[in-house]
C-alpha cells in the first residue's frame, strides 16, 4: 500500500474521468482533486478508489464511482451559502466533498456499520452534521434545504423528501429506469419537483425507495 501513488491516481481520475464528461465546475475539481477517496474505500478495496465503478461497502450499499458523484455535484450547483440535504451518508465521501463549498451539510444514513465509519472519517467537519435513520425519512428538522442530492439510485422520490425541499431548490438523484439507472434533477416548485434524467450512469440503488406498486382492476 504504501507504494501506491494515490495522489498520481486522484489526478488521473479528475483528467481522464471528469473533465472529459462534462464535470467542469472549479469546486468539485478541486474537491474531488484534493480529497483522499481511498480513505473512504474498504481497506480491501483502496487500491482501485479511483477506477470508474462502485465499490461495495457491504449490506448492498456501495460507493458509487466518481464519474457518478462529479455529474452529480456538477448538477447541484451548489453555492456557498447552500445548506444541503444528503441522503446516503455511506462512508462518507461525498458529504466530505461538500463540506468544501456548502454552508451546511445534513446527511442521512441508515446503516449503523457505515454512519461509524462517516463519523470517524467526517471528524473535525463542522459544517457537516450527520443523521442516522431511515434514507426515506430525510431530516425534516433541520430543513428546508436549498439543495437535496439522494447519493443512489431510487424507484420513486418520496413525497416527504420533496416536503423538506425550499422553493425552488434543486433535487440531484439516480434512478431505476427498467434495466438501466440514470442521473435526474429538477426544480421543487409548489411542492413538486419534476426530474429530468440528464446522464446514463452506473449509480448503486438505495433501500427503502422502491417504486409504489399500482393496483389492476
Amino acid at each position: 500500500m504504501e507504494s501506491v501513488d494515490f495522489g498520481n491516481m486522484r489526478r488521473a481520475m479528475v483528467d481522464s474521468q471528469l473533465r472529459t464528461s462534462g464535470v467542469t465546475a472549479a469546486w468539485v475539481i478541486a474537491a474531488m482533486g484534493g480529497v483522499a477517496r481511498e480513505n473512504f474505500a474498504p481497506d480491501t478495496l483502496k487500491t482501485t478508489a479511483y477506477m470508474d465503478r462502485a465499490l461495495p461497502l457491504g449490506g448492498g450499499r456501495a460507493l458509487n464511482p466518481p464519474l457518478a458523484t462529479g455529474l452529480m455535484l456538477e448538477a447541484a450547483e451548489v453555492g456557498s451559502d447552500d445548506k444541503v440535504l444528503l441522503i446516503g451518508a455511506g462512508t462518507g465521501y461525498v458529504a466530505r466533498l461538500l463540506a468544501e463549498r456548502a454552508a451546511s451539510v445534513v446527511a442521512v444514513e441508515e446503516s449503523a456499520d457505515l454512519i461509524a465509519v462517516a463519523r470517524g472519517n467526517l471528524a473535525g467537519r463542522k459544517n457537516v452534521k450527520l443523521v442516522e435513520g431511515p434514507l426515506a425519512q430525510g431530516a425534516a428538522s433541520s430543513g428546508p434545504y436549498s439543495v437535496i442530492i439522494i447519493d443512489g439510485a431510487v424507484g420513486e422520490l418520496p413525497d416527504s423528501i420533496v416536503a423538506q425541499a425550499a422553493e425552488d431548490a434543486i433535487i440531484v438523484t439516480g434512478i431505476i429506469d427498467g434495466a438501466v439507472t440514470r442521473l435526474a434533477s429538477g426544480h421543487a416548485r409548489g411542492g413538486r419537483v419534476a426530474l429530468r434524467p440528464f446522464a446514463d450512469s452506473e449509480i448503486a440503488a438505495l433501500p427503502g425507495f422502491a417504486r409504489t406498486k399500482e393496483f389492476v382492476f
